[in-house]
Formats: C-alpha cells, structure tokens, sequence
C-alpha cells in the first residue's frame, strides 16, 4: 500500500467529497467537492496529520458573500455558518482591493490556506483572485 493510496482512501471517505486525486512525486492531493458540501480545510488538514503527513499550504475556491468592517474583510461561507477572515496575498495585494470593493456580493474567492501548529486554528484565506 503506497502513501499516495492512504490518502486517496482517507480523503475519499469525507463527506462532500466528490474526487480526490494524488500526486505521491508532487506532494500534491487535489480535491474536488460535491456542491453544498460543509467540510472546511481544517478538517481535511486534521485528518492528513492523523495520517502521518504534514499539511501545506492549500489552494481553496470558495463561494459566499463578501463582508467588510472595520480594517477587515470577511467571506461568509454559502451553505455553512463559517466565516472566513480574508488577508492579501503577498504576491497579489490588487486582488485583495478588489474583494473589499465587492462588499455585500455573492463572489467566489480563489485563494490560499498556510495551516499554522494549531490544524483547528482560524487562518485567513488569502485571496488571489475574485469572479
């Protein structure tokens, strides 16, 4: 049994998960989820560190309504009651002006998670891009 199996099998058996594909040369697991799915990042991390592996930075596409208050702009998950504080990515702050601009939209965010030690902690999604 290979490592690219283990987390093919354990990342196929979370509910809302439509496909799963692993890459065992690129490090890579790229999961696909059913629409109306309430499984969040965390959980997917949680469940790779009890199979051994560190979880890294995970690329998200995310659809809700975008929020701001004061210095802060949140996306309000569809079909969940979680909310996620969005940060500007390092490499695209533009993209970040754009989704403060969008305040009060149903958007989809196309962003970043870096887990931190804690793998239940909030982190922010970074955002890259917004339709």
């Amino acid at each position: 049994m290979t490592c690219a199996h283990i987390v093919d099998v354990a990342l196929k058996k979370v509910p809302g998960v439509d496909t799963v594909d692993v890459s065992l040369n690129k490090g890579l697991a790229t999961v696909k989820l059913k629409p109306g799915n309430t499984v969040s990042v965390p959980q997917f991390w949680e469940l790779l560190h009890q199979k051994g592996y560190m979880p890294k930075r995970t690329g998200v596409s995310v659809r809700g309504e975008l929020a701001a208050g004061p210095g802060r702009l949140q996306l309000k998950v569809s079909g969940t009651k979680d909310v996620l504080n969005l940060a500007p990515d390092p490499k695209n702050a533009a993209a970040y002006n754009d989704a403060a601009k969008k305040a009060g939209q149903s958007v989809v965010v196309q962003g970043a998670m870096m887990p931190g030690k804690d793998l239940k902690a909030l982190v922010p999604l970074q955002v890259i891009q917004v339709k």
